[in-house]
C-alpha cells in the first residue's frame, strides 16, 4: 500500500515542501530510502524500526521504499523520522489517518518511540502556511516556535503513538497559540548600561550616532580604556526589535540550533562576538552543509570584533560584500544559499602592537606600520566612524557624578529612527542612513555652500577615498537627525569629519 505524509527541507533561511513517499510491498524485508537522503536521513531507517518497535507497532515483513520528493533537492537532518514512521504505519494500515495530507509533520525520534526537537521549525511552519496547510505536527519543545505563524493549527506530540493517535482522531490535542504582540511588551531589563561607564562621553555620543543611524564604528586605543566595555552595552540603546525583524532573526537562530527549548521569538537584537581566531567559514557560514555563521547570527544586530588586526586577513576581507549588500552568498559544488547578514559591526583595536600610543610604544616604526596594515584600506573605508578612545582620567572614575543612562540614550536614538523610517518609506531596502544608496544620497543628503567647502576642504587634506565621502555625508545626515534638523548643517558636517580622520592620522 502507498501512503503520503507532508514536510519541508531547509535551504538557506527558507524551507520547502518534501513529499515522504511510502510504499510497502512484496519481497525480502528491507527498508530503502531514496530523494537525496543525506547520512543523517539514512540512518532514520534504524531509528524508526526501534521506536516502531518500542512503541508497540508490527514493522512492514516485505521491501519498504520511501521516496523524498521533490529527488533533485538534498534532504538533511533527522526532522523526517516522525513523518517517516507515520507513512509506515499508514502503508501498513496501522493507522487510518485520512488527516495526514492536512499537517506538515516534522519531528527526530528517540528509540523509545518520543519525539526529539529539530532546528528549522519556524521557516517550516511559515512554508506550511505558505502550502494551505491547515496545521503542523511537531515536536513539544518546538511548539511556541511554531506558534509564532499566525493561520496555523500548532499539535506538539510527546511521542509516536501521540501523534498517530491525534491523526486517527483516538485523542483531542489542544493546538497551541501565541500572542506575539505580548512578547514585545514589558520593560526592557538589561544586564548592562551605560550609567555605569565612567567618562568616555565623546565615545558615547559617536555610539549614540551609530545607533541611530545603523553605522560601522570602529574604537581604537590604549587596553583598559573600556573598549570592549562601551561595546557591549550598544545593544542597549538600539531600537527594540520589530515583528518583521524579530521573525527573521529567528529564522537564523531557529536553523542554527540557537533557540532555547519553549523560546518562541529572539525579541533582543543579537550580540556576536567572535575570537579571533575564527575561520572564514565560521564567521561567514559554510562547510560542507551551509550553515549560518557569525555575521548571519548578528543579522539585525551587532557584532563585535575585538583585537581587529589580529583575525586573519583573508577572514576580514569577507566582511566586506555583506557589509555592503547586508547578505552573504556560500557557493559550493551542491548549489548556492544566502543567508541575510545586515548587522552593524564593532571593531576594537590597539593603536599598537604593545597596546601603547605611538609615541609611547617600544615598537619600532615598522612594526606598528606592520600591525596596522592588517586591516586593509578597503575594509576601513566601509567602517562610517573611527573613534579614539583615551585612557580615562582618575577624576572621572572618582566622580559621583551619575553617567547618562542606556533608556535616556535609546530614547533620542529611536526618535532619530522614526524620522529615518517616515523619509524612507515604501524604499523596503533602506531602514536606516546607513543603508542609503546613491539615489537616496543625493535626494537625502543635500549641502548648502558652506557646507560643501568645508567638505571639499576635508577631502583634499585628509586624501579621503570617495567611499569616504559617502559615509561623511550619511552620518553627518544621522547627527542632524538626532538634532531634530530637516537640514544638514556645517556643524553637523563638521563632526562627521572628525569622525573619519582618525583613520588618515595613524594609518597615513
Amino acid at each position: 500500500m502507498l501512503a503520503k505524509v507532508y514536510s519541508g527541507v531547509i535551504q538557506g533561511i527558507e524551507a520547502y515542501p518534501v513529499e515522504v513517499e511510502v510504499n510497502a510491498g512484496w519481497g525480502d524485508t528491507a527498508m530503502v530510502i531514496v530523494g537525496l537522503p543525506d547520512a543523517a536521513v539514512k540512518e532514520s531507517r534504524d531509528r524508526v524500526m526501534t521506536a516502531l518497535s518500542n512503541s508497540g507497532y508490527k514493522f512492514p515483513m516485505g521491501r519498504t521504499t520511501i521516496n523524498l520528493a521533490p529527488a533533485d533537492v538534498k534532504k538533511e537532518g533527522p526532522s523526517f523520522d516522525l513523518p517517516i514512521a507515520l507513512g509506515l504505519l499508514a502503508a501498513t494500515e496501522q493507522l487510518k489517518a485520512d488527516r495526514l495530507e492536512q499537517f506538515l509533520v516534522v519531528g527526530e525520534l528517540a528509540l523509545t518511540g518520543a519525539v526529539r526537537a529539530v532546528k528549522g521549525v519556524l521557516p517550516l511552519a511559515l512554508c506550511a502556511r505558505q502550502q494551505g496547510k491547515r496545521g503542523v505536527i511537531v515536536p513539544a519543545p518546538n511548539a511556541n516556535e511554531a506558534a509564532v505563524v499566525e493561520g496555523l493549527e500548532v499539535i506538539p506530540v510527546r511521542d509516536l503513538r501521540e501523534a498517530a493517535a491525534f491523526l486517527a482522531g483516538e485523542v483531542s490535542i489542544q493546538p497551541v497559540r501565541l500572542d506575539v504582540r505580548r512578547l514585545f511588551e514589558g520593560p526592557v531589563e538589561d544586564e548592562v548600561d551605560f550609567a555605569e561607564v565612567k567618562g568616555q562621553e565623546s565615545v558615547k555620543r559617536a555610539l549614540e550616532i551609530a545607533a541611530a543611524g545603523g553605522h560601522n564604528i570602529l574604537l581604537i586605543g590604549p587596553p583598559g580604556t573600556g573598549k570592549s566595555m562601551l561595546a557591549r552595552r550598544l545593544p542597549t540603546i538600539l531600537p527594540p526589535l520589530t515583528l518583521e525583524e524579530a521573525l527573521e532573526t529567528t529564522k537564523v537562530h531557529s536553523i542554527a540550533g540557537l533557540l532555547q527549548p519553549g523560546q518562541a521569538l529572539v525579541t533582543r537584537r543579537p550580540f556576536r562576538a567572535p575570537h579571533h581566531t575564527a575561520s572564514d567559514a565560521g564567521l561567514l557560514g559554510g562547510n560542507v552543509n551551509p550553515t549560518p555563521g557569525e555575521i548571519s547570527l548578528a543579522h539585525n544586530g551587532v557584532l563585535f570584533l575585538d583585537e581587529l588586526p589580529e583575525f586573519k586577513r583573508s577572514v576580514l576581507e569577507t566582511l566586506r560584500q555583506p557589509l555592503e549588500e547586508g547578505r552573504v552568498t556560500i557557493s559550493r559544488a551542491a548549489g548556492s544559499v544566502t543567508f541575510p547578514a545586515r548587522f552593524m559591526l564593532v571593531a576594537a583595536m590597539n593603536p599598537t602592537p604593545d597596546g601603547k600610543m605611538p609615541g609611547e610604544s617600544r615598537c619600532s616604526p615598522r612594526e606598528i606600520q606592520n600591525y596596522l596594515n592588517r586591516v586593509s584600506g578597503p575594509l576601513l573605508d566601509r567602517i562610517d566612524l573611527h573613534i579614539e578612545v583615551p585612557a580615562v582620567r582618575f577624576r572621572e572614575m572618582a566622580s559621583d557624578r551619575p553617567a547618562e543612562a542606556s533608556a535616556v540614550i535609546r530614547a533620542r536614538v529611536v526618535e532619530a529612527r522614526r524620522r529615518q523610517q517616515e523619509r524612507f518609506r515604501g524604499r523596503a531596502r533602506v531602514l536606516c542612513n546607513a543603508h542609503m544608496g546613491p539615489r537616496e544620497l543625493r535626494q537625502f543628503c543635500g549641502l548648502d555652500e558652506t557646507s560643501m567647502e568645508l567638505l571639499r576642504h576635508a577631502m583634499n587634506e585628509l586624501g579621503l577615498s570617495a567611499r569616504a565621502y559617502d559615509r561623511i555625508l550619511k552620518v553627518a545626515r544621522t547627527i542632524a537627525d538626532l538634532a531634530g534638523s530637516d537640514r544638514i548643517l556645517p556643524e553637523h558636517v563638521g563632526e562627521a569629519i572628525q569622525y573619519r580622520s582618525l583613520d588618515r592620522q595613524i594609518w597615513g
